[in-house]
């Protein structure tokens, strides 16, 4: 029987959008393991930190406007582009991630580093969640299995990382209401940005290069705003915006922005809960580059979470959620 035309090209197009998906994610699983190591090669102690995140979310503008440019799409934006469609795409997802950004900080400095992470590896399945309830996207038990894997490796990774970090003392009030229930509301908006920026790219059709556009410059206004009360802005307006800057600084700068990029496109093209397993990987990568680069060999930790990790990744790829007959 011979094949049709429109089959044979639905395969090269699913074997096309395939081979992507792992490109992406493998580039992004470098960009996120390497970057720890730049940042602290190049970036000296005096940089003020508010000026390196400004710079990277510019950068991120000139880089995701070079490749729209680079594909064509630039040119559709003045008749596609609308305030209300990007505030809905773009707008509510950098809030969220704001307020996440904010509430993890707070916790971070009321929990140990155990209770931290352990807690903070949830969003991988409130990620799962939102993707059901916004995306209608289920899991097969195997993967459900392959996020419990992960998870575990995640909280391995973290414990190893953080592992200098003591126990934070302090009473039962302020750990519930300022370390345990932050961490938590961090992981609940963590897991519903992402699937908004899932929604917008695979539903709303929204480029992801646009989405890093429009997220950047909220977050270039958000910055720029705490500028005339933080810390930050003092030094800014004291020293100077480059201040403690060198030629090298620019090298991590960049190296984030375009992970900035990847990261929107591994979410457009593979999903929310796959870059979850891209961020927990890169984990390894940092472990191993450190062994590599600086002779820090990897923990314990890091040694029972990489079989973990592989196999999590295994199982989550080979048995993918199937429509049953009766709800076909």
């Amino acid at each position: 029987m011979a094949t049709s035309p429109k089959s044979t090209r639905s395969v090269k197009n699913s074997s096309a959008n395939s081979a992507r998906i792992w490109l992406y994610s493998l580039l992004l699983t470098i960009q996120y393991g390497l970057q720890p190591l730049i940042s602290r090669w190049f970036i000296r102690r005096e940089v003020i930190v508010t000026t390196s995140v400004l710079t990277c979310e510019v950068a991120k503008v000139v880089c995701a406007v070079f490749f729209m440019a680079k594909e064509g799409t630039l040119k559709k934006l003045s008749q596609q582009w609308t305030l209300v469609d990007s505030l809905i795409a773009s707008g509510l997802p950098a809030a969220i991630y704001a307020l996440q950004n904010s509430l993890l900080q707070i916790s971070y400095k009321n929990l140990d580093s155990l209770t931290f992470s352990m807690l903070n590896q949830t969003k991988l399945f409130f990620t799962a969640f939102f993707m059901y309830i916004i995306l209608r996207q289920k899991q097969s038990i195997q993967q459900i299995g392959a996020l419990l894997l992960l998870i575990i490796a995640a909280i391995l990774l973290s414990i190893g990382e953080g592992s200098s970090k003591g126990s934070s003392g302090g009473d039962t009030d302020q750990t519930l209401f300022y370390g345990i229930i932050p961490v938590l509301v961090a992981s609940v908006l963590s897991g519903l940005a992402s699937s908004l920026c899932q929604w917008a790219s695979q539903i709303k059709k929204h480029s992801p290069y646009l989405m890093t556009v429009e997220m950047s410059i909220v977050g270039c206004v958000c910055l720029l705003a705490s500028t005339f009360k933080s810390p930050d802005g003092e030094a800014i307006r004291k020293h100077g915006f480059f201040y403690g800057w060198t030629p090298l600084t620019v090298i991590p700068v960049i190296s984030n922005a375009l992970g900035g990029i990847l990261v929107g496109l591994v979410t457009s093209y593979a999903g929310g809960v796959r870059k979850g397993f891209v961020i927990v990987s890169a984990l390894l990568v940092t472990a191993m580059l450190q062994f590599i680069f600086e002779g820090k060999p990897p923990s314990w930790y890091c040694l029972v979470a990489l079989p973990l990790v592989v196999t999590s990744i295994s199982i989550y790829q080979k048995y993918p959620y199937r429509v049953k007959k009766k709800e076909a």
